[in-house]
């Protein structure tokens, strides 16, 4: 009998889903489960690649739909008691599965650990969790399916539906959970590793305007101003030290007192200077540059993200 279903949504992983799939293969549980890949209407050859590897008791289809959509397919396909999320980018260690049934004892969600597959460039993109902190990604998650059902699953809260980038429906699907009364624990030992994907200046830069969709989330999860916001308010440590920097300089204009702003902008760059020692002299000067840009684009879409969703958030 199947205890545990795994739910793989993919789109265009050609790249990385046989990687994934090998560590699906290679768990080391007592649990039977079965592992169901629902492919989101991919350009590439991921569902071949999918298939060929003989791992996915199943390879779904949801061609024109997003990640949700499709972990919603993907359970209702499998038959298992627990639920298991990982994305088809993602390597899960050998012990992922007894991890997350283990915390699973003391909870009806779970959260599991997550870190990059390997060092990271400046503007590289991956994923890093190393404690519950309210966002809850489905990178690894793992769920009671009475839960999921009772909840109704996945559902998309915001996001770009033309680039098919839906934002939120992981956290609003355990914030439901949570307020309907569901346990949450977090589980170092089920490991997952993320790819980490080359990115540069410009695509780092650009992908700060996706920000504009926070206001909105905290709006329908005011819970987040507690468990996630820095001090209710701000986003992350970096947009609250750039808003503080900002915030100087205007004291500074209305009082004519030159004190404030300088304060803001040394202690600003101060920071700045800290974060870019993280990495070899030679590119300090870009990551400094990409920082500032970044920072500017986040508050910009926060200050639009806040006036249309009539929530505040920098």
């Amino acid at each position: 009998m199947v205890e545990i279903t795994v739910v793989v949504p993919a789109r265009d992983a050609s790249a990385t889903i046989g990687r994934t799939l090998a560590a699906l293969a290679a768990q080391d549980v007592a649990a039977e489960y079965e592992v169901v890949v629902v492919d989101s209407g991919s350009r590439d050859d991921t569902a071949e690649v999918a298939a060929a590897s003989g791992v996915p008791s199943a390879v779904l289809h949801n061609p024109g739909g997003g990640p949700a959509g499709s972990r919603n397919i993907g359970v209702r396909h499998g038959s298992g008691g627990v639920l298991a999320f990982t994305d088809a980018d993602c390597e899960p260690v050998e012990g992922w599965l007894t991890g997350g049934l283990r915390a699973l004892e003391r909870a009806e969600i779970v959260q599991g650990k997550v870190l990059p597959v390997r060092p990271r460039r400046p503007f590289d993109r991956t994923l890093s969790v190393v404690r519950e902190y309210g966002l809850y990604e489905t990178a690894n998650l793992f769920a009671r399916r009475e839960v999921f059902d009772s909840v109704g699953g996945f559902q998309p809260v915001m996001g770009d539906e033309a680039e098919r980038r839906p934002f939120g429906e992981d956290v609003w699907f355990v914030w439901r959970a949570k307020r309907a009364g569901a346990r949450t624990a977090f589980a170092d030992d089920a490991l997952v590793y993320h790819d980490v994907l080359p990115r540069g200046f410009a695509a780092f830069v650009a992908e700060q305007a996706r920000t504009r969709y926070f206001p909105g989330l905290v709006e329908q999860i005011p819970e987040l101003r507690r468990h996630f916001l820095q001090h209710r308010l701000f986003l992350t440590p970096e947009s609250a030290r750039f808003d503080l920097a900002i915030s100087g300089l205007v004291v500074s204009a209305i009082s004519r007192r030159r004190l404030p702003g300088l304060a803001g902008l040394v202690w600003y760059a101060a920071q700045l200077e800290r974060e870019a020692r993280r990495w070899p002299r030679s590119e300090r000067p870009k990551v400094a540059c990409g920082r500032i840009a970044a920072d500017v684009v986040t508050c910009g879409a926060l200050l639009r993200g806040s006036v249309e969703a009539r929530t505040l958030v920098l």
